[in-house]
């Protein structure tokens, strides 16, 4: 723009001074003179107002699409809950992309943990069911769960009235079924984490973090009061 606007400049002085060199053939008079310093102070003035006019229409031109105005990306605390309702989403929007592995590692492993404690939980609580409810007289009758649990080599009619076998199948039954539900509150925990996580990078994502911090470490001498001896001690500050 600033390369237009010159251009024109020097296009009309040079008319002007081309129309004066027509005359170079006789010395000017006082009115040639006059003549020229009308017509130089009317180029001027027509550069003027040319380089006035050029400058407010380059207020109302379109940019370039290369030149288009940035936006800065602020993310919204609530849309930022909102999509956190789907785990990792909320971390997608707010642009934090390294902790996804983070969040659904985590999600992965609770639900690994669900699934193997519950597996469990509900073989022993078979078995420990069916132990309990067996006719002792009836072998044919008697259920594969807790046969299973038998030791190698043992006789399930050994073990049928064993109290010590059904009491270590409803400890593993009960063990499991702990687990299993400390797992589910773990997976929920994991859950509010990732969505208080979303929230506060939003609400922080614009937080001014200085990189001026320091510390600084000095002596101090404490004076000695009518209560207390003086003491020597290090002082350590933060600044930032």
């Amino acid at each position: 723009m600033m390369g237009r606007i010159i251009s024109i400049v020097f296009i009309c002085l040079f008319h002007a001074v081309a129309g004066l060199a027509r005359d170079t053939d006789t010395l000017p008079d006082e009115g040639a003179v006059a003549s020229a310093d009308s017509v130089v102070t009317e180029v001027m003035e027509t550069s003027a107002a040319e380089a006035a006019r050029v400058i407010a229409s380059a207020d109302t031109l379109p940019k370039a699409a290369g030149q288009r105005e940035v936006e800065i990306f602020k993310p919204d605390p609530t849309k930022a809950v909102l999509l956190s309702l789907v785990p990792g989403l909320g971390q997608i929007y707010n642009r934090k992309y390294w902790k996804l592995p983070i969040v659904y590692g985590g999600f992965m492993g609770c639900i690994y943990a669900i699934t193997w404690n519950n597996r469990n939980y509900r073989d022993y609580s078979t078995a420990y069911n069916d132990i309990m409810n067996e006719n002792v007289n009836d072998p044919s009758s008697w259920h594969s769960s807790w046969q299973d649990l038998v030791p190698s080599g043992g006789d399930p009619a050994d073990y049928i009235n064993n109290e010590n076998f059904k009491t270590l199948i409803k400890n593993r039954k009960d063990y499991y079924r702990r687990f299993r539900d400390l797992s589910i509150i773990i997976t929920v925990g994991v859950y509010a984490l990732c969505m208080i996580d979303a929230y506060v990078d939003a609400q922080l994502f614009d937080f001014d973090i200085t990189q001026d911090l320091s510390m600084r470490v000095e002596p101090v001498v404490t004076p000695q009061t009518r209560f207390s001896s003086r003491t020597y001690g290090v002082n350590c500050s933060f600044t930032f």
